[in-house]
């Protein structure tokens, strides 16, 4: 029976996500399937499926490594300020995400206390502090996923949401911690937790020159990146425990120290394939294996807490979608907030730490859980079904251009509309005189000191192109915008002296010099005319993008199914420059750069981007 459940689990596993792609199941997170198919093959339906000593084991190893890709799944760039710059929002107002997400989650923290102490008045639970906790978690996961489909990461919307989930997990966590120790008899030795966060800090500082070195020397035999990733898991959580607290958040600061690695691509994609490939799913579907509904049916208190938990749970974001509304448009304010009603990822944990503290009964765990399933299943519907990708969500870089002269106002005109959102600046009361009326967003700059630049939302843009006519402005303004945190800035020079261009280059300016354009595209008209009309074309166009669609990596470039479509040039993996043929397998991270018409090209270059 033992080893027919193993792989009845296995199967499972492998069976779900098919069926869910067969049947176009895509509303409903895989991880919410796989624990109802659990509760229908456990002891709640046909019981095909007993918790054995193995399953036990790699169940624990599944939740293990779910908070451990829950910590490589923060975005620590965000967290910054000059890397979270503020921008104008759906309602057109300005929003900074960071301060929104974080006044949101204040919202969230004290709703959840409130409903808790009902909870506890009413006689339906009396742990407040659990029940808090369980109220104000956010499944990161899930809110990700959801986002990149809707394709709004990068935008106010999509990175205030997502910075509301981070916190939805990372508070959660930090507080069920606290609750684990003094509820288990350790409070007198909760400093030492300070203990595993300086382990967490030391192996970052340790393991970050050995990492590059392994990054380097790791071979398919080998892979020494991911035995880095196990090693940092068990050290960390070997570490949680010794001190008193709990193994998950060891497994999640394990998480947090990988990211600050940096590991590439490749590696994450590989952690995340073991993970999500098998151990992480046996987590899930045991967890509705061990779902007993029909005891749950059986006592009128925990079943009359089921709907309770449901209503409780989506109330406790109900601050999320006031504080949405102050700066998003009020319908996808409120999808916004239902969609951080999501709460799987760190329940699941919680509700286990809590059995073990046997703070919570069965029934009272199975009410949770079963609460937490329905809210992952209704909020992406919800917010799928509300959400409208405006125009402002469907630009993917802002660009913008200082400077409005006979070079840069053609270009402002041709770039696609549907990828750039340019703004031009000019500090020439003549130049705006000029081009007010064929420029539909053209600002006038009284100066081009730093306050005002900042101020009418220079430095709030992917790009920031520097094309004044003088050499020394577009020098201190790529500066400027380099300090702001502008992701790629272009400095438009008409003389550029060695002392320049060297830091330009150590800050990642990029140098635009007429004289060397005009040279080269002359060189190409005369060597590769063939070029020369592709970069000409007005029918076709020539594209680069950078792979970050999972489903098309691993793959030959002759087994895409639009590559009859497109011509690809060349393919840039990391330094190194490749020659595409047709068993060049594509990877995580490569830049391909290609052609053709401009529909086909636009569609595969949204295709390849997608993260």
């Amino acid at each position: 029976m033992a080893q027919l459940s193993l792989f009845l689990v296995v199967l499972l596993a492998l069976v779900i996500p098919i069926f869910m792609a067969r049947f176009q199941i895509s509303n409903v997170p895989t991880a919410v399937a796989e624990i109802i198919v659990g509760i229908v093959m456990g002891s709640s339906g046909f019981n095909l499926i007993t918790s054995t000593h193995d399953l036990t084991f790699l169940s624990n190893l599944g939740v293990i490594l779910l908070m451990f890709l829950s910590g490589m799944e923060i975005d620590f760039d965000l967290l910054q300020r000059k890397n979270n710059p503020k921008g104008k929002s759906q309602a057109g107002k300005t929003v900074d995400p960071l301060r929104t997400a974080i006044t949101a989650f204040i919202g969230i923290v004290v709703m959840a206390f409130v409903l808790a102490y009902i909870l506890r008045l009413t006689g339906l639970f009396s742990e407040v502090m659990l029940a808090a906790i369980i109220l104000m978690t956010v499944a990161l996961g899930v809110v990700i996923a959801t986002l990149k489909e809707k394709d709004i990461l990068g935008r106010p919307i999509g990175q205030t949401i997502l910075l509301t989930a981070v916190l939805g997990e990372v508070i959660p966590l930090l507080l069920l911690t606290i609750y684990a120790s003094v509820n288990g008899g350790n409070a007198e030795q909760l400093w030492l937790i300070i203990l595993l966060f300086a382990a967490a800090i030391f192996l970052l500082r340790r393991f970050k020159q050995p990492y590059l070195w392994f990054a380097k020397i790791t071979k398919a035999t080998t892979q020494l990146d991911i035995r880095l990733a196990f090693f940092l898991i068990f050290a960390l959580v070997t570490v949680a425990e010794r001190v008193g607290a709990e193994n998950i958040l060891g497994a999640f600061l394990a998480g947090v120290v990988m990211k600050l690695l940096e590991p590439s691509e490749a590696t994450k994609d590989k952690l995340t394939s073991i993970g999500y490939g098998f151990f992480i799913p046996i987590f899930f579907i045991m967890t509705g294996v061990g779902l007993n509904l029909r005891s749950l049916f059986a006592h009128p208190s925990s079943l009359m807490l089921l709907p309770v938990l449901v209503i409780f749970l989506f109330i406790a974001k109900a601050p999320v979608v006031l504080t949405y509304m102050r700066y998003f448009q009020k319908k996808n304010a409120f999808a916004g907030g239902f969609l951080t009603a999501t709460t799987i990822t760190i329940v699941l944990p919680t509700l286990q730490v809590a059995r073990k503290l046997h703070a919570i009964t069965s029934t009272q765990s199975d009410a949770f859980i079963l609460a937490a399933v329905i809210v992952c299943i209704l909020s992406p519907i919800v917010f799928n079904s509300n959400f409208v990708l405006l125009p402002e969500d469907k630009i993917k870089e802002k660009v913008a251009i200082v400077g409005a002269n006979a070079v840069t106002v053609p270009v402002a005109h041709d770039l696609h509309a549907n990828w750039y959102s340019v703004k031009m600046f000019t500090d020439k009361k003549n130049q705006y005189k000029t081009y007010d009326s064929r420029v539909e967003n053209l600002t006038f700059l009284p100066n081009l000191d730093e306050e005002t630049l900042e101020k009418d939302g220079v430095f709030d843009g992917d790009i920031v192109v520097a094309a004044n006519r003088a050499d020394e402005d577009n020098i201190k303004i790529a500066r400027m915008a380099k300090e702001n945190g502008v992701n790629r800035v272009i400095a438009r020079l008409s003389e550029v002296d060695s002392k320049t261009l060297t830091e330009f280059n150590e800050k990642g300016i990029e140098v635009f010099n007429s004289t060397n354009v005009h040279a080269a595209l002359m060189r190409a008209m005369i060597e590769s005319p063939t070029v020369y009309r592709i970069m000409t074309d007005t029918k076709n166009i020539l594209y680069s993008v950078k792979v970050k669609n999972t489903h098309y990596t691993g793959r030959q470039l002759m087994d895409l199914e639009f590559i009859d479509q497109i011509t690809v040039s060349r393919i840039k993996r990391g330094d190194e420059w490749l020659i595409p043929r047709g068993a060049t397998v594509i990877e995580p991270g490569d830049i391909l750069v290609f052609s053709g018409e401009f529909k086909v090209a636009d569609r595969v270059r949204d295709l390849l981007s997608k993260e």
